[in-house]
């Protein structure tokens, strides 16, 4: 008999109100018996989930808290093609990242909403880009070059199921690269 313990997972979210109100994405909480959300200044917060809807992948949580930190939404049907984008999130357990791209398509269907069990009537309306997602960026937001959140991190199409970025290690004090 195979027994399987309790299972740790990770995604990313944002903070979209002063009184704790978080987005992130469904399937970052589904299936999940505690959330915590632990935020860039090492606070951390017991989580409660108010809402899920997994015809959009997108999932509410509240905190409780006081001097929480908050994004500006944006809108997403401003976007162009050619756009600059930055993706934000907390992948691989690296920490924080931020990586840049561009709106390479609007309007994209990946049909893997259709996948999940629980979407009876999935809505896909995806914004493609070329900036790095990798697992753990779920649910992460997806800002303009104003800061503003114009999507969520929700999928990655790739033959690996992650891009990898490239690390380069800076000059060091005497002038000469180092690697």
């Amino acid at each position: 008999m195979d027994r399987k313990g309790p299972q740790m997972g990770s995604g990313s979210g944002f903070i979209i109100s002063q009184d704790g109100y978080v987005l992130t994405n469904n399937h970052v909480v589904a299936n999940t018996s505690r959330v915590t959300v632990v935020l860039t200044d090492k606070r951390e917060f017991d989580a409660r989930v108010v809402g899920r809807d997994p015809n959009t992948d997108v999932a509410v949580l509240k905190i409780e808290g006081t001097n929480l930190p908050t994004v500006q939404l944006g809108r997403s049907d401003g976007l162009q093609v050619g756009d600059w984008v930055l993706a934000l999130g907390y992948p691989m357990s690296l920490g924080e990242t931020v990586t840049a791209g561009i709106v390479s398509a609007k309007g994209k269907s990946l049909r893997i909403m259709r996948q999940s069990r629980e979407a009876d009537a999935p809505l896909e309306h995806f914004i493609q880009t070329d900036a790095a997602i990798n697992p753990g960026n779920s649910g992460g937001p997806l800002v303009d070059l104003d800061g503003r959140v114009v999507g969520i991190n929700t999928a990655i199409a790739s033959p690996t199921g992650s891009v990898r970025g490239v690390r380069i290690r800076g000059a060091d004090r005497a002038g000469a690269a180092s690697g």
